[in-house]
């Protein structure tokens, strides 16, 4: 099941995403590396607000919404935590207008303010739009939640195109236009975009009104605050190389190597899609198909899961979620090491994605990939807490990661740049792979098949290898030869897990 909802939303990410990375190549081909990094700057903030403004919402809304007895009180859910989202965004937008010229002149774009009201305003909408998002991810309407994201792309697309390509062009339209704004122009597509979006969305509403339930949104903000604290701190581990870059290099080189440091970032969509279409799936598959599980608190000890049947109506129990989130994990790693491979043993082509100028930071893909691989296996090991409501520990795991991740790129930046950047983000996701697994083993123990996924991963890390020695031959034979080692991978893991490959085809058709 959660294979084919992986695939379902697989489907709309991966176009999604695609159409959205055309920009990228368009980008860094019209644009310098600093105008780039303008754009790689203000995108790596954009996630950060949003965590801030849906304060973990998303979470409690799968959560008690699967908890919910009726369809009114699944409403009631929606609309209280859409209603506080809501309240929450427009207020934020009313302070970045109060404080604009402070704010832009404390980011460094006091000469372009206009860059900072108009990105507060899309994370305004984005916000505003992410509870009726997850409210079509939890009803399981697919098509829609396709088209939406599809049309908010192929909007934000063609608007980018207008700017930089047509509006200069065009006579009438030119005397308009100003070089000046530069990067400017990207943010306002966007703006456009995620207005678009939000009014697709409300037809889904069902013509539920944003309303406060004042008791009901205290107990989801009660469960969703350790959320909200460990997404600031798990988007900071993620978000914030690109900060440290800026303001710990150099100023004439830190906007220069953001560009490029974004641009060579981008070059592993196909992790990051995957990444991402996985957690889509498996949020509202593990918080919303398993009820509440009973926890006993000893005194003076941590809070214990029992293995108290939960959610027996169907069928569901707590060794039947640990099954499942082991072989969730497995596969996971399976598919990354794969995508992994793939990227790096044919790197050179996957570069032509961004321009000749941003290509020199190549070299640090793999370790970009890494730690991609390894914030899905974060992302895995979460469910747990997430599902049983010990969500201090989300807190726990993200601030120990946000205290490697400053620390690292405090000694590495300065002197190695981007690199030291790219090795802090992975030395940050191993720590908190290290500790989710510790705290899984102590308070909720589930059967990983460690052994089958360090065999993945040191035959992934073999291949890879083999692939850096055949790195000196032609190319065509060098190709031929990244493609055998691809396939061999792939033929292993199918004998390895017995996998009905052309049943899992039908299955995903069917759905």
């Amino acid at each position: 099941m959660l294979a084919g909802q992986t695939a379902i939303y697989g489907i709309s990410s991966v176009v999604a995403r695609l159409l959205n990375y055309l920009l990228v190549p368009y980008y860094t081909r019209i644009m310098t590396e600093a105008e780039y990094g303008v754009i790689t700057d203000m995108y790596a903030l954009i996630p950060f607000a949003l965590v801030v403004l849906t304060m973990g919402m998303e979470s409690g809304y799968f959560r008690f919404t699967g908890r919910a007895g009726d369809e009114a009180s699944a409403r009631r859910v929606f609309a209280t935590t859409w209603g506080a989202v809501t309240l929450v965004s427009l207020v934020f937008m009313a302070l970045v207008l109060l404080f604009l010229h402070p704010l832009a002149s404390a980011m460094n774009y006091a000469d372009h303010p206009s860059y900072v009201w108009i990105v507060g305003a899309i994370v305004t909408l984005d916000s505003i739009s992410a509870i009726p998002f997850a409210r079509l991810r939890q009803k399981g309407q697919a098509f829609r939640y396709v088209f939406v994201r599809i049309f908010s792309v192929l909007i934000n697309l063609a608007f980018c195109l207008f700017f930089y390509t047509c509006l200069p062009s065009i006579g009438v339209l030119s005397a308009i236009y100003d070089p000046s704004f530069g990067p400017g122009y990207a943010f306002v597509a966007n703006l456009i975009s995620s207005g678009f979006t939000l009014i697709a969305l409300l037809p889904s509403c069902d013509r539920i009104v944003p309303r406060i339930d004042v008791r009901l949104f205290k107990t989801i903000l009660l469960y969703s605050l350790p959320l909200l604290a460990s997404g600031i701190a798990g988007t900071a581990n993620e978000f914030i190389d690109r900060q440290m870059i800026k303001y710990l290099m150099p100023a004439e080189e830190a906007m220069s190597a953001l560009g490029v440091y974004g641009a060579v970032v981008k070059i592993g969509v196909v992790m990051l899609m995957f990444t991402q279409m996985y957690r889509l799936a498996a949020e509202p598959f593990f918080l919303s198909n398993f009820r509440e599980m009973e926890r006993n608190s000893p005194a003076g000890g941590a809070g214990t899961i029992s293995r108290v049947p939960a959610y027996q109506e169907t069928g569901y129990d707590v060794d039947a979620f640990k099954r499942t989130n082991a072989e969730a994990l497995k596969y996971f790693i399976i598919v990354s090491v794969f995508l992994f491979l793939v990227i790096t043993l044919f790197s050179d082509l996957f570069a032509l994605i961004v321009g000749r100028n941003f290509r020199e930071g190549l070299y640090i893909l793999p370790v970009v990939l890494i730690a991609n691989m390894f914030s899905g296996v974060v992302l895995n090991l979460s469910f747990w807490y997430k599902q049983t409501g010990a969500t201090r520990f989300a807190l726990i795991v993200t601030g120990t990661g946000l205290v490697v991740t400053v620390v690292f790129n405090l000694l590495l930046v300065p002197g190695m740049g981007y690199y030291g950047a790219a090795i802090a983000r992975l030395l940050c996701e191993a720590a908190m792979v290290v500790l989710s697994y510790l705290l899984n083993r102590k308070y909720f123990p589930t059967p990983y098949d460690l052994r089958r996924i360090g065999e993945y991963l040191a035959i992934g890390a073999l291949l890879y290898g083999v692939g850096l020695w055949c790195g000196g031959m032609v190319v065509w034979m060098r190709y031929f030869l990244y493609l055998v080692l691809v396939v061999a991978f792939v033929w292993y893991a199918i004998r390895r897990e017995r996998l009905d490959i052309p049943g899992m085809i039908r299955s995903v058709l069917k759905r």
